[in-house]
Formats: C-alpha cells, sequence, structure tokens
C-alpha cells in the first residue's frame, strides 16, 4: 500500500470518526438550540472526506473481495433520537438524482445521518482490523452509491434551515 493510499485512509478515517462522535453528541442533546448549524457543519467536515474519495482514482481490492468485517453497530438509537430533536423539520424533500430522476422525493434528515454514519462504521471496521485499502474502498464505494448522496441531500437541507433562521427574521422596531 503506498503512502498515498495510507495518508487518505488516515484522514478518512479522522473525518470518519468525528463525524460519529459529532453526531452521537447531538442526537445526545448536546449542542442545545444549536443543533442545526452543528449538524450542518458535521455533514460538511465528512463531505470533504467524501470529495477526497470522489477525486482519487479507483480504488480496486487485490482479488476484488471485501473481507468480513463482523456485525456494523446498530445506529437506530442515534437515528432515533436525532428524529426526536429535530422534531418537524427532520422532513424535507429532494430530489434524488437531478440528471437522472426530477421526480421530488420525501426525505428525512434523522435516516441521512444515519445512513451516512452506517457506511462510515463500515469502513472503521476494516480500518481498525489493519485492512486501510479494504477501508478506503469500502468508503469510494459507498460514497458513490450511497453516503454521498445522502450527505449532499442532508447538506443541502441544513443550509437552507440554517439560511432561513438567520434571513427570514421579524424586522425589529425601534423605539425613537
Amino acid at each position: 500500500m503506498s503512502d498515498e493510499w495510507k495518508s487518505l485512509a488516515d484522514r478518512v478515517a479522522a473525518h470518519a470518526q468525528n463525524y460519529l462522535d459529532g453526531l452521537t453528541r447531538l442526537a445526545g442533546g448536546e449542542g442545545g438550540d444549536a443543533i442545526l448549524p452543528m449538524l450542518l457543519v458535521e455533514v460538511s467536515q465528512v463531505s470533504l472526506a467524501g470529495s477526497q474519495l470522489g477525486a482519487a482514482e479507483d480504488v480496486i481490492l487485490q482479488g476484488n473481495f471485501e473481507p468480513a468485517t463482523g456485525p456494523d453497530p446498530d445506529l437506530d438509537g442515534v437515528r432515533t433520537a436525532l428524529a426526536t430533536r429535530l422534531g418537524e423539520v427532520d422532513d424535507y424533500a429532494e430530489v434524488f438524482d437531478p440528471y437522472k430522476d426530477t421526480v421530488v422525493t420525501p426525505y428525512r434528515l434523522s435516516d441521512d445521518l444515519a445512513a451516512v454514519a452506517a457506511d462510515l462504521v463500515h469502513g472503521l471496521g476494516h480500518y481498525r482490523a489493519g485492512r486501510p485499502l479494504e477501508a478506503l474502498w469500502w468508503w469510494q464505494f459507498s460514497y458513490f452509491n450511497t453516503w454521498g448522496n445522502h450527505a449532499g441531500a442532508a447538506m443541502r437541507a441544513l443550509q437552507a434551515l440554517v439560511a432561513h433562521a438567520r434571513l427570514d427574521v421579524v424586522e425589529e422596531s425601534t423605539i425613537a
């Protein structure tokens, strides 16, 4: 494995772990009323890792085989806690693929955020088992197939919510 691949695996693993830690803390109540901008930061930062995977050449495993990592942790508790914290802003609409499908599809931020986490944690299983190339392969494959789309959709929804909170304010009246 080249130093370049190892360096990329180390960076993506750090981003993945930071995302999982941040998501878990926010689902648990940290961040208070700042949950939306904090989630925007978490998704934006992990999307940086995804863009690096997208810009890298294809990772090809020898024998085109992914070793088993064992069972992935259950993230349903995080998803459910996020859904509760997000409340009425959990549901939103998105165009899944603007080049192939222009039908608006209902989404949930909590589902998107948990889907990203699930793909990242699976790759971390390979990384922690000492298989950084397998981790890179999984992260790159799943970035193109699932978590990249979910992260992008969630980022657009979160950015819109944060923008509305900042820009859609009632004009303050002044007493002269």
